[in-house]
């Protein structure tokens, strides 16, 4: 089985080329692929599957096996997949996905894909809710991208003990089925600085969503403002929300490697 390990900020997963053939249990699959002892290693699963919508479909499962409705990390990097493989040759592409059809537009650079432009649809903005972290009272907005995310203004991102508090923020009963969680600094107007706790599939480099999910709760503040780069662990994107209220997410996306799986990984 041919797998290809892609990266966009660090975020990482493993594609398949699902338009042809489908292995079985895809679930159990991902979290096999996931292990980064067992496995080739991973944020998670992104199947590539024919639609009658779109020009592909996009299937994303977290390392635990969950589905996920979007990754906008993963998003571009599948958009530059299929376009390298030849499976859609188009630098503006629509892509299915169980949060609904997303644009993605390629960015070439001498022939190649180096980044893509999604167009993440309308961030969904709640109330603020206020929560009790450890011996601190926070204010957390509850935001919808496609997926659940709680974001949290802090002063230091880097200060959040992210793995003691991340399993515990991931299911407090905000969205059903739990959130993904941002911790954010302002650092200007333009400038955010986040750290991320992925919903099954714990802390990772960046999430696209989370960045845009952070720019949108803290622009609806009067926080920040509508055009903002982003910096995570794993690099930085770009975000931008439109007067429609629609939200764009620009950043990198890159082939890691190109592997094949002839026995289970476990």
């Amino acid at each position: 089985m041919k797998f290809t390990k892609m990266q966009g900020c660090g975020n990482d997963y493993l594609f398949l080329d699902c338009t042809r053939m489908v292995p079985p249990d895809l679930p159990q699959l991902a979290v096999q692929l996931s292990d980064r002892h067992f496995g080739p290693g991973g944020d998670g699963l992104i199947c590539v599957f024919p639609s009658k919508i779109a020009d592909v479909r996009m299937v994303m499962f977290n390392a635990d096996g969950s589905e996920g409705a979007m990754c906008g990390n993963g998003i571009r990097c599948l958009g530059k997949y299929v376009w390298d493989r030849k499976i859609v040759r188009k630098t503006e592409m629509l892509v299915e996905t169980k949060a609904g059809i997303r644009a993605v537009d390629l960015c070439p650079q001498r022939g190649e894909i180096v980044a893509a432009t999604v167009h993440m649809g309308h961030a969904v903005v709640r109330e603020p809710i206020e929560m009790q972290l450890e011996v601190e009272r926070v204010v957390a907005v509850p935001v919808l991208v496609g997926n659940p995310h709680l974001v949290i203004e802090v002063s230091d991102p880097a200060a959040i003990p992210l793995s003691a508090l991340g399993p515990t923020l991931e299911h407090w009963p905000v969205f059903e089925g739990g959130q993904n969680v941002e911790f954010v600094r302002i650092d200007s107007e333009a400038r955010l600085t986040i750290r991320v706790w992925e919903r099954g599939s714990g802390i990772t480099l960046a999430c696209g969503t989370g960045a845009c999910a952070s720019v949108a709760a803290l622009c609806s503040q009067g926080k920040c403002g509508q055009h903002v780069t982003v910096r995570l662990p794993g690099g930085e994107v770009r975000v931008r929300i439109k007067t429609d209220g629609e939200v764009l997410l620009n950043g990198p996306c890159a082939t890691v490697y190109d592997g094949e799986l002839s026995e289970p990984s476990k």
